[in-house]
C-alpha cells in the first residue's frame, strides 16, 4: 500500500465514465468494505449500512432518474467560483469556474430563464458504473448529546475516507454522487426503510481514460494553523 499521506494528497473524484466491461474484483470490493468496517463512529455505534448495487437493471433503473440541478445549488456554487487559475491560487479555496456551463457562472440564474435544450442538460445523467454503494444511516443510533447528531454525521465522513483512500490505493476510481440522496426513488428501487437515509453513493470502477489535468489548490498550513490561541500564529 502506498505511503498514507502520498494517497492522501493524490486522492481525487473520478467524475469520468469507467469501464463497464472490467468489473471490480470481489477482494478488492471487500477491502474496501472493510476500510468502512474499521472506520470510527463516535460511542461506536457504526451508524451506517451499505448497499451494493451491482446489477446492471438496478444500475439503470437508478441512472435514469432525473436530478435536475436547483436554484439554490447554483446560486451558492457561484460564491464558490474563481474565474482565472490565478484567482484561484490566491484563494486557495473553490473552484474554476471554467469547470461548470456558462449559465451556472450567473449570479443571477433563473432557471424559468432558460431555453429547453439547456434546461435539458442541466439533468445530470449519473455516469455508469460497474458497482455503486449507497451508504445508508440510522438517525436513531446516534452519540449521547450530540446536538443534531453531529458526531453521526462526521462518523459517516470516517467512513467515507477509508473508502475512497483504500480505493485510491487499489488504483480503483471512486466518485461521490450525493445527489441520489435526496431522490425517493433511490430508496423505493432499493427497497431501502422509511426509517434510514441515504447519506451519500459511491461510484466504484477504473476510468475508460485519464483525466484531465486540472488545478488543485490548498491552504497552506500555516493559514489555517493557531497555536495556544486562536489568532495567535507561530512566529
Amino acid at each position: 500500500m502506498q505511503d498514507a499521506l502520498m494517497l492522501i494528497q493524490n486522492r481525487k473524484s473520478s467524475r469520468m465514465p469507467f469501464d463497464l466491461e472490467r468489473p471490480v474484483a470481489k477482494q478488492d470490493l471487500l477491502k474496501i468494505l472493510e476500510a468502512a468496517r474499521w472506520s470510527p463512529t463516535a460511542h461506536n455505534m457504526q451508524n451506517f449500512e451499505i448497499i451494493v448495487v451491482d446489477d446492471k437493471k438496478v444500475l439503470k433503473a437508478i441512472g435514469n432518474i432525473k436530478r435536475p440541478i436547483s436554484e439554490t445549488f447554483i446560486r451558492e456554487n457561484y460564491q464558490q467560483l474563481s474565474f482565472s487559475e490565478e484567482e484561484l491560487l490566491k484563494k486557495k479555496t473553490g473552484v474554476l469556474g471554467a469547470m461548470f456551463p456558462p449559465s451556472w457562472r450567473n449570479p443571477n440564474f433563473k432557471l424559468d430563464e432558460i431555453d429547453d435544450k439547456e434546461a435539458a442538460s442541466m439533468q445530470r445523467p449519473l455516469p455508469e458504473s460497474p458497482v455503486l454503494l449507497v451508504v445508508v444511516y440510522d438517525p436513531r443510533k446516534r452519540a449521547p448529546a450530540s446536538e443534531g447528531d453531529f458526531l453521526g454525521i462526521i462518523s459517516l465522513g470516517c467512513a467515507m475516507e477509508n473508502m475512497w483512500l483504500t480505493a485510491e490505493s487499489l488504483g480503483i476510481g471512486l466518485h461521490i454522487i450525493s445527489s441520489l440522496s435526496h431522490e425517493p426513488e433511490v430508496k423505493k428501487i432499493l427497497n431501502i426503510p422509511d426509517d434510514l437515509t441515504i447519506a451519500f453513493s459511491c461510484r466504484l470502477g477504473y476510468p475508460v481514460s485519464k483525466p484531465g489535468k486540472y488545478l488543485r489548490v490548498r491552504r497552506d498550513v500555516n493559514d489555517f494553523t493557531h497555536h495556544n490561541r486562536f489568532g495567535d500564529k507561530e512566529a
